[in-house]
């Protein structure tokens, strides 16, 4: 379904965004690569088939607009940024939290706030927005990461409700903790952590189905899904409470701390 088809990976320099181009690339298509560090995502291209890059900071308007006027015709586009520091409320850190929420949600709405009507008057596209199983609920260490995550994927299923009488096909995807040099900011247990690979072949079989939500990897995940519905206290209670809150340090959970990032 992929070949010759013309992709734009927002967040493709490394992590999930890197593998997902390689494969990607191997199943045919033609990639369109943005990220902010242009040396990075001029290896990944040159690893992905020679895809195009365009630089971009998805946290700054003018950076966006300027990205579009070199992107052409697009089947699909993929945000994939995950902007990630474990923040207690009990230690705030503004600088850190804004951060997160600029990235990986009010980027996303720049950038789709150009494609989306590309697509519309297009009549078709592919829209995947990368969440986290931490967009589900509400989890200790997470006021910026968790609650940025969630935004994305409620203004998915946003997109979805008002596109579901269209060709457009609009996927949601939340994987769980991947190896990335974000995660090793982490001093807790990380269950089921995945490869960037391993990660990225659940997001293409995700992109390949018609399901608007995907949660991966099980069973870690059903903790979360199916978790909604446990009474809060219940729910927290499986993760703990943030227990050194040193700034920079990162959240040290009693039980599996706070999940982030997955892109």
């Amino acid at each position: 379904m992929f070949k010759s088809k013309t992709y734009w990976i927002i967040g493709a320099s490394e992590g999930l965004g890197e593998a997902l181009a390689k494969q990607l690339h191997q199943d045919g298509a033609k990639l369109i690569l943005s990220a902010r560090n242009a040396e990075r995502l001029a290896a990944v291209a040159k690893a992905a088939g020679g895809a195009q890059t365009v630089p971009m900071d998805v946290t700054d308007t003018h950076s966006v607009n300027d990205a579009m006027t070199q992107i052409g015709d697009l089947d699909g586009v993929v945000y994939c940024v995950g902007q990630y520091d474990p923040v207690p409320a009990t230690d705030w850190q503004p600088q850190a939290v804004e951060a997160m929420c600029e990235a990986n949600f009010m980027g996303a709405v720049r950038v789709l706030g150009h494609v989306v009507p590309r697509f519309v008057a297009k009549g078709q596209g592919h829209v995947v927005l990368i969440g986290s199983l931490a967009g589900h609920r509400g989890l200790p260490g997470s006021v910026g990461y968790g609650a940025s995550k969630a935004a994305l994927m409620h203004l998915g299923e946003s997109l979805q409700a008002d596109l579901r009488d269209t060709d457009l096909k609009v996927q949601v995807v939340n994987p769980g903790f991947i190896q990335t040099r974000l995660t090793a900011k982490n001093g807790f247990r990380m269950p089921m952590i995945q490869t960037p690979e391993a990660a990225a072949q659940n997001v293409m079989t995700a992109m390949r189905s018609n399901r608007l939500e995907t949660n991966f990897p099980a069973p870690f995940s059903l903790l979360f899904t199916l978790g909604k519905r446990l009474p809060k206290s219940l729910f927290w209670r499986l993760f703990g409470k943030p227990e050194n809150t040193t700034p920079g340090s990162g959240a040290k959970p009693r039980g599996t701390g706070t999940l982030g990032p997955s892109a």
